[in-house]
């Protein structure tokens, strides 16, 4: 096996070379494999010196032939795009609508709920809080929060 790397590999690497268009590490990939078959049917292999190089050249030329109908029956590989540039997920038409709903919802409200929701939800604060802003009980306040959410969600239905 080693006379035979030694006497042809440079030939079976010329040639693969030329077929795989000067892509050395796919040419060198496929000589390791020509010469893995020939060592695995090292009694295949013509013992008089040209007809072993054909037999390496005819393997050789086979393996680039099985690899190209490989790449013709897997479908394109696709190369990584920078995507940063496409808007974030929440840009969708689901969420436009999404929000035109909100919108419309919260106009039918009364100024009273959507400045109580408005403080609750919106601005962060505390019923506790909006009760002292508000000088109402806090009791009033968390039920008109309850009514105004209820009909807040009846307006989204209805949207």
């Amino acid at each position: 096996m080693t006379t035979l790397h030694a006497e042809h590999a440079r030939a079976v690497l010329r040639l693969l070379l030329l077929l795989t268009h000067g892509q050395r590490q796919t040419a060198e990939d496929l000589l390791q494999e020509t010469m893995l078959r020939a060592w695995r049917h090292l009694d295949s292999v013509p013992a008089e010196p040209e007809a072993a190089r054909r037999w390496l050249l005819t393997v050789a030329r086979r393996l680039v032939i099985d690899g190209a109908r490989l790449r013709r029956g897997r479908p394109t590989e696709v190369h990584l795009v920078d995507m940063t540039w496409i808007p974030a997920g929440d840009d969708t038409t689901g969420s436009a609508l999404a929000s035109y709903a909100m919108r419309h919802a919260l106009g039918r409200l009364s100024p009273a709920q959507r400045s109580l929701l408005s403080e609750v939800y919106l601005v962060g604060r505390s019923p506790e809080e909006v009760a002292g802003r508000l000088g109402l009980p806090i009791g009033t306040v968390k039920s008109r929060t309850h009514y105004a959410l209820r009909a807040l969600r009846s307006g989204l239905n209805a949207a």
